[in-house]
């Protein structure tokens, strides 16, 4: 049997969200929110599904786990994520002051833990969180490989059928 470090366990939650977003035909970003060990909020991509830009793993598992806490702030919690947070899903992060972030894969299009922007660390802001990157980075990668790789080959099956 396969140890696990307690962030790879949390992960390993993240990417089984992720894989359910991809499912439902959602970009496959998975999330959860951990306070003394134990899962408290748990998201997947489903902008989509509920017609909303604000439906990220990201605000989904903060919305639940806030109302678990019956408190906006998230103070000693901890996020996993599959891929590194946008710009709002950072803000929203630093907003419930959450402790620490823990990173699947990095996104070199929009994140905002360092590759785009540094909105988790700036020390600007009234809250920074702890920055963990890296955790099971190549499974959270082929989980989005994988749904785009599908998704263009679904595409191109359309197109081919409507010639």
């Amino acid at each position: 049997m396969t140890k696990y470090t307690e962030d790879e366990k949390f992960m390993k939650e993240a990417v089984k969200l992720a894989r359910k977003a991809s499912e439902a035909g959602e970009v496959p970003i998975g999330c959860v929110i951990v306070k003394d060990g134990r899962i408290i909020g748990r998201g997947y991509n489903r902008r989509n599904t509920d017609h909303s830009t604000l439906s990220h793993a990201e605000m989904n598992a903060i919305k639940k786990a806030s109302a678990y806490l019956k408190d906006w702030r998230l103070d000693d919690c901890t996020m996993y994520v599959t891929l590194e947070p946008c710009q709002m899903c950072a803000g929203a992060a630093i907003q419930a002051r959450l402790k620490k972030v823990v990173i699947g894969c990095m996104s070199p299009k929009s994140g905002s833990a360092g590759t785009v922007a540094d909105i988790l660390g700036n020390p600007a802001f009234t809250h920074t969180c702890e920055i963990v990157s890296g955790v099971l980075a190549e499974e959270c990668s082929s989980v989005l490989k994988e749904f785009f790789i599908r998704m263009r080959a679904e595409k191109k099956a359309l197109d081919y059928a409507y010639k």
